[in-house]
């Protein structure tokens, strides 16, 4: 086990920040936001990583829109780039479309030792790991094994969304990690006829959690039902969308993340 950790501790030095997404609950668009943040700071010009470790429900590849597989050599694994300036590894590289991941816990952190690990993401400014929801195996592995990673939590207004949050909060708290900050995500529609904004799941949410946390709300934003139609067929918001109200939310978050981090 030692020798694996410091096999990973060696090949994840050349990236200078980890950032893991996560969030308390399902449904809340987590995995959009890993990807489109990914993209974002890939289109500012930062050489980007972005992992999958949502092992059991693999999204990413399909909406990043890639079509390259990883190149495996002597046990590296070289993971293909999608877009300019980002890689991205996933579980669906590995195995047949729509067969079930069927693994236990040690089976987990086997597969996401071997992405820190094995993969070879040389020099990187972000990597970006989606993880899945909840505080289980996969963010407790990711969390446990890199000891510079920090956290974005992403959440809905919705009072529900809210206190599962403050679950993934505190387990980022018990492993001594820090918290970039609070993304509150679907934080409102605009109604494309009279430019209404519409409450869809509430309001306040993320401010109440930077509130009792002390956390900041790095990010807002809105719900475009376009955006469904774009990462069904893996095409980029960053650069579909330019210029609209989402598109803008994601570069000003990211803004935000890059304030905050060390990019030189």
């Amino acid at each position: 086990m030692a020798e694996r950790m410091e096999t990973i501790r060696d090949n994840v030095k050349s990236i200078k920040n980890k950032i893991l997404v996560m969030s308390g609950k399902g449904g809340v668009g987590k995995t959009t936001v890993a990807v489109n943040l990914a993209l974002a700071l890939a289109d500012e010009g930062f050489k980007t990583g972005l992992m999958d470790i949502d092992l059991h429900g693999p999204n990413v590849a399909r909406m990043v829109g890639l079509k390259k597989q990883p190149e495996v050599v002597e046990g590296q694994i070289f993971p293909p780039e999608a877009l300019p300036n980002l890689k991205v590894i996933s579980i669906s590289s590995f195995v047949e479309e729509d067969a079930p991941v069927i693994w236990r816990g040690p089976m987990k952190t086997t597969a996401i030792y071997q992405f820190l690990g094995d993969v070879m993401w040389g020099e990187l400014d972000f990597l970006v790991i989606d993880s899945p929801p909840g505080t289980g195996d996969e963010p407790l592995t990711v969390l446990q094994t890199l000891t510079d990673l920090v956290a974005v939590v992403v959440t809905t207004p919705q009072a529900v969304a809210v206190q599962d949050v403050k679950r993934a909060i505190n387990l980022v708290k018990t492993m001594h990690r820090d918290i970039l900050g609070i993304v509150e995500n679907m934080s409102y529609l605009r109604c494309p006829h009279c430019g209404e904004v519409i409450r869809l799941f509430g309001e306040g949410g993320g401010k109440d959690l930077e509130n009792l946390f002390k956390i900041p709300l790095i990010g807002s934003l809105p719900f475009d039902p376009a955006l469904v139609g774009f990462s069904d067929t893996g095409k980029s918001i960053v650069t579909n969308m330019r210029g609209s109200e989402l598109e803008t939310a994601y570069r000003e978050t990211v803004r935000e993340i890059v304030k905050r981090v060390k990019v030189q």
